[in-house]
């Protein structure tokens, strides 16, 4: 079963860290980019990031750019989002998804391809 299984969420103070993982079920991540998006309360789906299958190439959203990092480990099939600078605006549900290449994970608009895979999501708060 294709599944894929964010962990690592909580609540932090402003300023604080943390790092979420995107791990698989019954499947590698190898071959997929994932990509990391988030929903605040109230809000729509925003995308957040994307690592390519490679680990060459990543994308960042402007509101992230410079305090969140995305690394993948193959070893352990897992992707991580490492959140620094962390403040109240993050607090969201973050999810990840998995495609086959960013281009179908853009950071722009929430895709809706049947041939993107998402994870359950992850709580992270910050507190003021």
């Amino acid at each position: 079963q294709f599944q894929l299984v964010e962990s690592g969420g909580g609540l932090v103070q402003s300023g604080g860290s943390l790092r979420l993982s995107c791990s698989a079920s019954g499947f590698t991540l190898d071959d997929f980019a994932i990509g990391w998006y988030r929903q605040a309360p109230g809000k729509e789906r925003e995308g957040v990031s994307c690592i390519s299958s490679s680990g060459g190439s990543t994308n960042y959203a402007l509101s992230v750019k410079g305090r969140f990092t995305v690394s993948r480990d193959y070893a352990k099939n897992t992707v991580y989002l490492h959140m620094n600078v962390l403040s109240p605006e993050d607090t969201a549900v973050y999810y990840c998804a998995a495609a086959t290449a960013c281009a179908f994970l853009p950071l722009d608009v929430v895709p809706g391809l049947s041939s993107v895979h998402w994870g359950q999501g992850t709580q992270v708060t910050v507190s003021r």
